[in-house]
């Protein structure tokens, strides 16, 4: 089988796992809905009461608790269909103590667009889920039901007088004798369990854009959670230029001065040696040219630090093959980068790939590492796999959470997939424009 033919295969593989599921998933969602449909009367009563200190005081806990509730919506919508829904909740301060502290929590949170979106849903979608991404589910069952009737359950209602009926079929006595209403329900029943398959995933789209319309931010939101999010990379990007400033005044000051200031005191001695100990001024020079020499590699490394001459001469991708020559393990760069990014995404994308590298020696078990880099609808996506023992996550001190924060100061995000076993997969993705040429000009 060749290769063309296996990948065809995967994706009918994929589609009909889609086809299997979508149903089920529907349901799933459409079963949230009873807890979410209490939490909604209950968010309604406490409105009820807001005329009395009692509906101010229980309304916060009630606001939270239907956004606990319609979060579980998100995750789920945001796993099972194409529709990606952020928190669209305003940011809150943190909260005072008091009565004071009471009101203005009260106020933000009635002010906040988001809550009476969220009360809309959980008054709507009970009804909306039936039409939308339960029907296919409710179909399935529906065609089980006919099956059961055709087999045993339609006989069984028959004996003991019970009467049914299954779409236009009348189920009582005599039911199990009559071979022409059995075919119907058995062509009724097939017809539904096909038909609630086929149209699974398509219901479930349409659920996820009714999910995306209604729990989404507004436009007022976005912006307030554009703006938190940029002070907090702003503060973020100041602190790592604060701590980058430290390890740069640290290493000058215990490496290359330390040695600077040796040699001007070896220098010295030099000095008073040469007339009355040549020879002992000789092993001087030479102790002093070798520390000359260790400073100006300490010098060297330090400025490869900050900026490496290859990143600035070459461009990220032949730095990053550079980085790769020098690794301990066996690292295999593909680079598809027609320009060059700015230049402060550019080093910052080639720290980012260092710092990969070295989690992947010290905590992945890996012999090999495959890095890709490519630019793609101003994009620029870089994807670092190893083929170690996995088990990693952002959460787990291997510096990774680092590399989200240092990225996100240029909108950057990045996804991690370390399934247990293996392989780890860290894909991440810097907006950005492609502004000089490949390589600089000499």
């Amino acid at each position: 089988m060749d290769g063309g033919t296996v990948t065809e295969t995967r994706q009918r593989e994929t589609r009909l796992q889609r086809h299997v599921r979508a149903p089920w998933r529907g349901l799933a969602l459409g079963l949230l809905g009873i807890p979410a449909m209490l939490v909604g009367i209950w968010f309604i009563t406490v409105v009820s009461l807001i005329t009395s200190f009692v509906g101010v005081l229980l309304f916060p806990s009630a606001t939270m608790l239907l956004r606990t509730q319609l979060d579980a919506y998100r995750v789920r919508i945001n796993r099972w269909t194409d529709a990606k829904i952020q928190r669209p909740y305003l940011p809150e301060p943190e909260i005072e103590p008091g009565l004071n502290g009471l009101l203005k929590r009260f106020a933000r949170l009635i002010s906040d667009p988001a809550t009476w979106r969220d009360y809309l849903w959980a008054a709507a979608d009970p009804i909306v889920v039936l039409f939308t991404a339960a029907l296919p589910g409710l179909l399935i069952l529906y065609g089980l039901w006919g099956f059961a009737l055709a087999t045993f359950a339609g006989g069984m209602i028959g004996h003991y007088g019970g009467t049914d009926w299954y779409a236009y079929i009348h189920v009582t006595e005599g039911y199990d004798r009559d071979a022409a209403r059995l075919v119907s329900t058995v062509v009724i029943a097939t017809a539904c369990v096909v038909a609630g398959h086929l149209i699974g995933p398509k219901m479930l789209e349409v659920y996820g854009q009714w999910g995306r319309f209604v729990l989404g931010p507004t436009k007022k939101s976005e912006l307030a959670l554009r703006v938190q999010h940029l002070t907090e990379t702003r503060s973020e990007a100041v602190d790592a230029s604060a701590a980058e400033l430290r390890r740069i005044e640290r290493d000058l000051h215990d490496g290359a001065q330390a040695r600077l200031v040796a040699m001007g005191m070896s220098l010295g001695a030099i000095e008073h040696l040469l007339d009355k100990d040549p020879a002992k001024a000789r092993v001087l020079l030479a102790q002093t040219r070798e520390s000359s020499a260790k400073a100006l590699h300490e010098l060297r490394d330090l400025v490869r630090g900050i900026h490496p001459p290859v990143l600035a001469d070459r461009g990220l991708g032949d730095a990053v093959k550079a980085l790769a020559l020098d690794h301990p393990m066996r690292v295999e760069v593909t680079a598809d980068l027609p320009e060059r990014p700015e230049p402060p995404v550019e080093s910052a994308a080639y720290f980012a790939v260092s710092e990969f590298l070295t989690n992947a020696a010290k905590h992945s078990g890996a012999s090999q590492v495959w890095i890709d880099l490519r630019y793609d609808n101003g994009m620029l996506r870089i994807t670092v796999t190893d083929d170690g023992r996995g088990g990693a996550s952002l959460d787990g001190g291997t510096g990774l959470r680092g590399i989200e924060r240092r990225i996100g100061t240029f909108d950057g995000v990045l996804a991690l997939s370390s399934p247990v076993g293996g392989p780890t997969i860290v894909t991440m993705e810097l907006p950005c424009a492609l502004s000089s040429p490949k390589t600089s000009p000499s």
